[in-house]
């Protein structure tokens, strides 16, 4: 359970260590919390495998679109 909104900046990571972490991150939540990644681009594939893997709801609020960023905060909703 994350007590505080998380903020991860993933724009230096490798995929194969971006994918597992973000995944293990939203599995780690209780469903109303959510965290915040920044990411080079608006990783819509994150959504899609979040929604494929998970038996809760994701939710999606792009917060911030920047010529070299994006920032979304993720949450885990009951469908």
């Amino acid at each position: 359970m994350l007590t505080e909104e998380a903020i991860l900046d993933v724009r230096d990571m490798t995929c194969e260590t971006r994918c597992p972490m973000l995944l293990e991150t939203f599995s780690n939540l209780n469903p109303g919390e959510s965290f915040v990644i920044v990411h080079t681009f608006e990783p819509v594939p994150l959504k899609n495998k979040l929604e494929t893997a998970s038996e809760f709801g994701v939710g999606w609020e792009r917060l911030e679109l920047g010529p070299d960023f994006c920032k979304v905060r993720i949450s885990k909703t009951v469908t």
